[in-house]
């Protein structure tokens, strides 16, 4: 009967794994505190730092910025490329902003800050859905006007493994 046990939890600790890559995530925007500024050049800008990160339905944005002297604007498509302050969708100046991603497409933000936005503080996430993840293609930026998405990660095929593995072993078990 140990045995038996053993390889319970040996599947539970399988089953766990599988269910992490699951599960939504947070992003802090850029992926350091204070990103949320005026980038210093053309590679040290968030639509870069997106380039490299993939966003599904149901992670968040996480900025830390200072409140007092700055904002996050979401902001309509045109409203991201004019750098159109005055109407956003959204504002937030708490200088800890979190923002779930609730749907899949494209999410445009900006400074708040009149000018900031031309100087290029900015970005543009491409957020795709769970279900169509693993067999999505991925979407071309000039849909978006955005970052180019990275390739998908390996979490895909990992998980595709787990699975196996997983079923490999219940089987192996029950025989």
């Amino acid at each position: 009967m140990a045995g038996f046990s053993r390889n319970v939890f040996v599947m539970a600790i399988l089953f766990s794994s599988l269910l992490s890559f699951t599960e939504a995530r947070d992003h802090l925007v850029g992926g350091k505190t204070d990103s949320w500024k005026i980038p210093s050049s053309e590679s040290d800008s968030l639509n870069r730092w997106a380039e490299k990160s993939r966003f599904l339905v149901g992670d968040s944005l996480v900025w830390k910025y200072d409140g007092a002297k700055d904002s996050v604007l979401e902001v309509s498509k045109r409203d991201y490329v004019t750098c159109n302050t005055s109407s956003p969708i959204a504002m937030h100046n708490d200088g800890n902003t979190k923002i779930v991603l609730e749907h899949s497409g494209a999410y445009y933000f900006i400074s708040g800050v009149k000018g900031n936005c031309e100087q290029g503080q900015k970005l543009v996430v491409v957020t795709l859905s769970k279900r169509r993840y693993a067999d999505a293609p991925v979407p071309s930026p000039v849909e978006f006007d955005g970052p180019a998405i990275a390739p998908t990660s390996n979490a895909v095929s990992l998980k595709a493994s787990l699975v196996v593995a997983f079923g490999v072993l219940v089987g192996f078990f029950w025989l």
